[in-house]
């Protein structure tokens, strides 16, 4: 194992380092991880759950990306990530909103992007971090969002370059990611919830086709399960703090409940690596760093 582990992680928006690492995040941290986290834009298009925060939508004042940035920086400091970067710096990449709206078009959009040229800002990252393990999203980006599709991309790419010692060498000496991993949403402990509360007479989710969501993975894909417990007070603080966009009460996150200390984990498959030793009880590799 090397004197310091290091993490990173590439994500679309703030609050997705939340919602998909919520639990990995101050488990490492507080094991002494070196955790640096990229978001790719400000998230200026996200809808606002604050009715008194309107003004700030991408339709009227236009200023939700510089409040969503304090946002994400509470949370960071809640979840032990201690080092942050804008992919390119604050604002040369904007939030393109959800697949075929007009703002996909817009000439700062991410989506629009060219896949190298953000990748090169990605390998200045990876080169000066020199991170073990990689986490981000899958090709469809867990559901399909083209922000999310294009940080799987830019991820994957920037990896692929940072290794190449014919790459860029004013952006510092080659790295080699060892292990890469991608956030994965098991289709069965969804399935699990979603049976549990609608036995407790909750409607949410009644129309969702559970074999066919794509935001879900087949159960054979995934790998590993960083086990969060003793760490919920972090998330739900990190969760507050994006309170523009996101409720712990919603459905989706009140689901995870039902099915107690399974859900207080973050799972994923692993894309590039070895897998380290299984968890007996879940037959899943239990550390991101195992084997390393």
């Amino acid at each position: 194992m090397p004197d310091e582990r290091r993490l990173l992680a590439v994500h679309a928006h703030p609050d997705d380092e939340t919602t998909s690492n919520g639990w990995t995040f101050p488990r490492y941290a507080d094991e002494g991880v070196r955790i640096t986290l990229v978001t790719s834009n400000l998230g200026e298009e996200g809808e606002i759950l604050v009715p008194e925060l309107a003004g700030l939508g991408a339709q009227e004042a236009d200023q939700l990306g510089g409040y969503r940035l304090w946002e994400l920086r509470a949370a960071c400091a809640a979840l032990g990530v201690r080092t942050h970067h804008f992919l390119g710096g604050p604002g040369r990449y904007r939030d393109s909103g959800m697949m075929g709206e007009p703002s996909n078009e817009h000439p700062r959009s991410f989506w629009r992007a060219d896949v190298d040229e953000a990748a090169r800002h990605l390998v200045e990252v990876i080169r000066a971090d020199r991170p073990q393990v990689l986490l981000t999203y899958n090709e469809i980006g867990g559901y399909g969002h083209p922000d999310h599709i294009q940080a799987h991309r830019v991820a994957m790419r920037g990896a692929e370059l940072a290794a190449d010692p014919a790459y860029a060498a004013e952006l510092g000496e080659p790295w080699d990611i060892a292990k890469i991993y991608w956030s994965a949403m098991p289709r069965s402990g969804f399935a699990k919830a979603i049976a549990r509360l609608r036995d407790s007479g909750e409607d949410a989710f009644a129309d969702l086709d559970i074999e066919n969501a794509t935001f879900l993975v087949d159960d054979a894909l995934v790998t590993t399960a960083i086990q969060g417990t003793g760490y919920a007070d972090q998330r739900t603080l990190a969760l507050r703090a994006h309170a523009t966009q996101v409720s712990p009460e919603h459905p989706f996150f009140r689901v995870f409940d039902q099915i107690g200390a399974e859900a207080q984990r973050d799972h994923y498959q692993l894309v590039k690596g070895a897998l380290g030793a299984r968890d007996p009880a879940t037959g899943l590799e239990s550390d991101l760093f195992a084997g390393l």
